[in-house]
């Protein structure tokens, strides 16, 4: 969790191939906290199907299925419900910062540092500035790493991985 721009994507991208390096399936949720609806991409059936009114279309193909709906007003947990059909090990949130799932804070400067009053269920923060490393490391026990420490992402995901001990 973080505000706009500072990593979460790139952070969630490296996450979830170390995850997949220790054998776990990931699913994702992103929240598309920019306002307006997600961009579609135009002139592909399903996108035609939306647009003559459908409320949802699935295309597969391959092995890939991609699910498009309209007019849904799903919350997370319906999300998460959602996302359960496809039985993987792991569902990965990008945004819904103040939802009570355990959370990875990503924090640019000290402008931020107001999300640890606001944001609950932190397990670990990353960081851009090497400043706020000490002040982390004096208002929290929180596990803290700069951002571009590739031994962040690893403790990240070996921590799962211990959420999952029947996966070799």
């Amino acid at each position: 969790m973080g505000y706009q721009n500072s990593g979460k994507t790139t952070v969630m991208v490296k996450l979830i191939q170390a995850l997949r390096d220790l054998g776990l399936t990931t699913v994702t949720i992103k929240h598309h906290g920019h306002g307006g609806k997600p961009e579609l991409i135009e002139q592909k059936d399903s996108t035609r199907h939306l647009s003559a009114g459908a409320s949802a279309s699935v295309v597969e193909g391959d092995g890939r299925l991609i699910l498009h709906a309209e007019n849904i007003n799903s919350n997370l947990e319906d999300q998460i419900r959602l996302m359960e059909y496809f039985q993987s090990d792991v569902l990965l949130i990008e945004g819904y910062k103040f939802e009570n799932y355990p959370k990875l804070l990503l924090l640019r400067d000290d402008k931020d540092l107001s999300l640890l009053a606001k944001v609950n269920n932190i397990k670990a923060i990353m960081y851009w500035e090497e400043v706020l490393g000490g002040l982390l490391n004096e208002q929290t026990n929180i596990p803290c790493f700069p951002i571009h420490d590739q031994t962040a992402i690893l403790w990240i995901a070996q921590t799962i991985k211990k959420l999952f001990p029947a996966n070799p």
